[in-house]
């Protein structure tokens, strides 16, 4: 098992900078693709970016340039930097980790732009 605990959403006006980390604990030998997704009013939820355990890396093309997927192997974590915020950036953003048997999602965090 592996429990997601996702941190570091609010409230930001647009132009402004975020950074979202999830911390992956419990009973598990590996973590292997890491990523964030995101679920806007009324839409449904999408890839944001993703990473592989080697570091190979996915953007959505609507964050390219404005957001960065990290990850730390050793502390199971993964990061979203998030600058030039904008207000369709608005969304519960959740991370996901995967090991050879399934996926895992955390709970949720709100991330809101202002205009």
């Amino acid at each position: 098992q592996v429990q997601l605990v996702e941190s570091g959403g609010g409230l930001v006006q647009a132009g402004g900078s975020l950074r979202l980390s999830c911390v992956a604990s419990g009973t598990f030998t590996t973590i292997y693709d890491m990523g964030w997704y995101r679920q806007g009013p009324g839409k449904q939820r999408e890839l944001v970016a993703s990473i592989s355990r080697g570091g190979d890396i996915n953007y959505a093309d609507s964050v390219k340039g404005r957001f960065a997927i990290s990850r730390d192997n050793a502390k199971n974590t993964v990061y979203l930097q998030m600058n030039s915020l904008k207000p369709e950036d608005t969304a519960v953003y959740y991370c996901n980790a995967g090991t050879a048997l399934r996926d895992y999602w955390g709970q949720g965090t709100q991330v809101t732009v202002s205009s």
